[in-house]
């Protein structure tokens, strides 16, 4: 089933025009500026986030150019934070194809995500809407406090559900819960309706996220990061944390603190990865993950517009089903 098609069919003239504001914004004079921001512009992934805008926006009205320069501002907003999350990272891959910091280096990665920021900042001023500029901006503040605390809890010895959440709803979670918030805003919602949209999101944002942690566990070339890339880098997910606190493994419990020490090898990783597989880490997580869809649902069923409803509920079995 074609998913994607069946999300954009209530926006698809929209959505032609959010690609033509976003791309117009990447374009720029100076050479260096130009030729970082052109591949930029090449790797665009599918826009989830925005079409969630635009997909809310009419859900309570006709979208106009407040909700569209608001889709374009987030947008921007998120590709910002990618490019200084890989930076932070050491990733040299994103969406399949080299990041900026490794065609470039991390200086130039730096102050071309603070470019792309700004960016963001004057196309949400252009909405004439200071809550939607506050809101913006607030996600920002969390984005970044999000990573600061997802760093910090790698020095953590402590392994927590209740953690692991807390750094998912601060990154993932707030980005789909500002798009869908915003979305409604910007079509003239209800604060009531306002906030069951950021609720949407949030539930949205954190399936999006518990489907991409379940893919680390498992070797596919369709997959953009390699198995055990998050072990790797010190984190710990939610599969893995169920594993362990479901087993009391101590000799498991050690190896999932060399991740956090970062002195965890490659066939260390490949251990606990096969560990949390046997001990129904995916299982848990899968089952989680659709305690949050049935949340989600319920907003779908208060939906006004029934072919947004279809959409959105496309949307999520999308997330879901996706292979990467």
């Amino acid at each position: 089933m074609n998913y994607l098609s069946l999300i954009k069919e209530p926006i698809i003239d929209e959505l032609d025009e959010f690609k033509q504001i976003f791309d117009a914004s990447l374009l720029h004079s100076n050479g260096m500026l130009s030729e970082v921001l052109s591949h930029i512009r090449k790797r665009a992934g599918k826009r989830m986030r925005p079409m969630l805008v635009l997909l809310t926006a009419k859900n309570y009205g006709p979208i106009n150019s407040v909700s569209l320069r608001s889709a374009v501002g987030l947008e921007l907003l998120h590709t910002a934070s990618l490019v200084h999350d890989d930076v932070v990272d050491e990733s040299s891959e994103r969406r399949g194809q080299a990041s900026v910091n490794a065609i470039f280096n991390n200086k130039i990665s730096v102050l071309v995500g603070d470019y792309l920021l700004s960016t963001a900042l004057m196309n949400v001023s252009l909405t004439g809407n200071n809550t939607i500029v506050r809101y913006l901006s607030e996600l920002g503040r969390t984005l970044a406090n999000g990573e600061i605390l997802q760093l910090s809890n790698i020095a953590n010895q402590e392994i927590s559900e209740d953690v692991y959440y807390q750094v998912i709803r601060q990154k993932t979670a707030a980005l789909f819960a500002a798009c869908a918030q915003i979305g409604a805003l910007s079509s003239g919602a209800t604060p009531e309706q306002v906030e069951d949209a950021r609720l949407f999101g949030d539930n949205l944002g954190i399936i999006f996220q518990i489907r991409d942690d379940i893919f680390d566990y498992y070797k596919s070339d369709e997959i953009g990061k390699p198995t055990g890339n998050d072990m790797a880098e010190g984190k710990l997910t939610l599969p893995v944390i169920y594993a362990l606190r479901s087993t009391g493994d101590q000799s498991m419990y050690e190896l999932a603190n060399k991740v956090k020490t970062r002195t965890i090898n490659n066939d260390e990783i490949s251990k606990l990865v096969d560990f949390t597989l046997s001990n129904g880490g995916i299982e848990y997580a899968e089952k989680r993950m659709n305690d949050y869809r049935e949340n989600a649902l319920q907003y779908i069923s208060k939906c006004t517009d029934e072919s947004v409803g279809f959409s959105l509920k496309s949307y999520i079995d999308y997330v879901i089903e996706r292979n990467k």
